[in-house]
């Protein structure tokens, strides 16, 4: 693996310019047309547009630079090198594990590269609740397409892997529709391991598309490099305060030093618990108090079983196939609904997931070859008592999310419980596990089902965990009802755009990437527009 090409490595050499970090300290002052704070699936896609529109770009991003040479499936390696926390972030009570990506490219170094369109009840949601009237299918169409053509999202062609074929078989034995997965590859190897950072770059994330795009096209790159405080007056942003930070995120010296940028507009893309705490820390204007409020998490529980036969899930493309059954048949606004996928077993995340210890625990590491997991993705923010959660700062300035699992999203997790145990022993199971402190290995459906319905569904007892977070930054309509607008543009910055999966008013009810791709495609077009009197498209 270590002779494949690395792109990034051959961009180094010719030049880009990289700072921070081991590439060398940042300068004291920047001036630039804009800076763009992230480097995920909006900040991406933002700096390939407006430097294509012939503006200088920097784009701040807290974590290190690393490429597929630095990418050896490796566990121990990714976690604390390419995620937030050593990917062990969780909500304030600890009740919720959040994975996210910190590194340049975001999440989208990270994740299983699911595919999805926001889903029409979503949008029409928005557009009757939160004002997005432009938020249609129609209108977002071409811009979901610029980005799946540009990023070779499509069809996945190749066979499951067992893991999710047993998905697709226990679901279709019990008359439940199951489909195929949208995937962002172009040459995939099928190696499993797309958590831990594509080593041949058959993922097209941020890392080896838009942002060397914009690197090419003399864009700035600042590596482990905070963006600390936003500097407001007047209504409008006179410059961003950054400080250097060490390869974990830690900041030696958050009062002293760092690189002043000055720009004519700011990009906030660093994500839905990022984003809010930026504009937290520079204490932006909020007069309706919305911002960090509402933030989603998609909470997600899980289900292990063991299969009579080997299934390896940590073998071949790791998510394939999904079932929008339990979404479709639950009124949006309704008992919460659940989309069910089947997730990739690797040894650590899934040793950390499962509950139990010492004995109990090797008994279930014995079985690992045999495991099956499925996860349910909770659909939060379309009811009073799912209304997400809050994000807020610690005394050190850093973000934390206070999300309460309601007694509402926890009953739908005992739903989302019940349907996962039928599908796996109606695919064949042996014995299925609920992932919750309480529950042990029921050997029949109607063991399982007697079971689950008794179980205490409380937080940390019943293992929630989560890679979607959204919201925060809501966009809406009028300014009573979000933080930015419909283009947007925040409601009281005016050189201020916010362009990252903070801006969705509820969660989107699938895999956010799209999503994020193909409405902040939208947006950075039209600021592209605004800033450069230039039409660019993402191609």
């Amino acid at each position: 693996m270590s002779k494949l090409p690395d792109p990034i490595l051959d961009g180094l050499r010719r030049g880009w310019k990289v700072l921070g970090g081991r590439h060398g300290a940042a300068p004291a002052e920047i001036a630039c047309d804009v800076a763009v704070i992230g480097s995920g699936a909006g900040a991406g896609i933002t700096a390939e547009l407006l430097a294509h529109a012939g503006l200088s770009v920097v784009i701040v991003e807290e974590g290190p630079l690393r490429s597929s040479t630095d990418f050896n499936q490796s566990e121990a390696v990714a976690y604390p090198t390419l995620y937030q926390e050593s990917a062990a972030r969780k909500t304030e009570d600890k009740a919720i594990n959040i994975l996210q990506g910190r590194c340049v490219g975001g999440s989208t170094v990270v994740n299983w590269t699911s595919s999805f369109r926001t889903p029409a009840s979503t949008l029409a949601y928005w557009q009757e609740h939160y004002g997005l009237a432009g938020y249609g299918n129609d209108e977002l169409a071409p811009y979901f397409a610029q980005a799946e053509s540009r990023l070779n999202i499509g069809p996945w062609l190749t066979a499951p892997n067992e893991n999710n074929d047993l998905l697709r078989r226990g679901a279709a034995s019990l008359g439940i529709p199951a489909a195929a997965i949208a995937r962002n590859v172009k040459g995939c190897w099928n190696l499993g391991s797309c958590g831990m950072g594509c080593p041949t770059n058959a993922k097209q994330s941020m890392l080896v598309t838009t942002l060397p795009a914009a690197l090419e096209r003399g864009a700035t790159l600042l590596v482990e490099t905070q963006a600390r405080k936003l500097e407001i007056a007047n209504g409008e942003i006179r410059a961003l305060h950054c400080l250097p930070c060490r390869p974990n995120g830690e900041v030696p010296d958050a009062g002293t030093g760092g690189t002043r940028i000055t720009a004519r507009h700011y990009v906030l893309a660093a994500g839905a618990i990022n984003s809010p705490a930026v504009l937290l820390r520079s204490e932006a204007p909020d007069p309706h108090g919305r911002l960090g409020q509402r933030t989603f998490l998609h909470p997600v529980v899980m289900s292990a079983a063991v299969m009579p036969q080997k299934v390896e899930g940590w073998q071949g493309a790791p998510q394939t196939i999904y079932t929008d059954h339990f979404l479709e048949t639950q009124a949006i606004d309704g008992p919460i609904g659940f989309k069910l996928e089947a997730p990739p077993l690797h040894p650590v995340i899934f040793a950390s997931t499962v509950p139990g210890f010492g004995a109990g625990q090797a008994g279930l590491l014995r079985g690992f070859a045999q495991t099956h997991v499925l996860l349910a993705l909770l659909r939060d923010g379309f009811h009073a008592e799912a209304a997400g959660g809050r994000v807020k700062l610690r005394g050190d300035g850093s973000p934390v999310l206070d999300y309460p699992l309601t007694p509402f999203v926890m009953e739908g997790a005992r739903r989302a419980l019940l349907a996962m145990a039928e599908i796996q022993f109606a695919a064949g199971a042996r014995q299925v596990l609920p992932v919750h402190e309480k529950a042990e290995p029921y050997r029949s459906w109607q063991e399982a089902k007697s079971a689950i319905a008794a179980l205490p569904m409380q937080p940390l007892l019943a293992k929630v965990v989560s890679a979607h977070v959204m919201g925060g930054c809501a966009m809406a309509g009028q300014p009573q009802l979000g933080v930015v607008r419909p283009d947007g543009t925040h409601w009281q910055i005016g050189n201020l755009s916010v362009h990252d999966g903070s801006i969705f008013p509820t969660s989107i009810g699938a895999n956010p990437q799209l999503s994020i791709y193909g409405i902040v495609n939208r947006l950075a077009q039209g600021l592209a527009k605004r800033l450069s009197g230039r039409d660019v498209i993402l191609a």
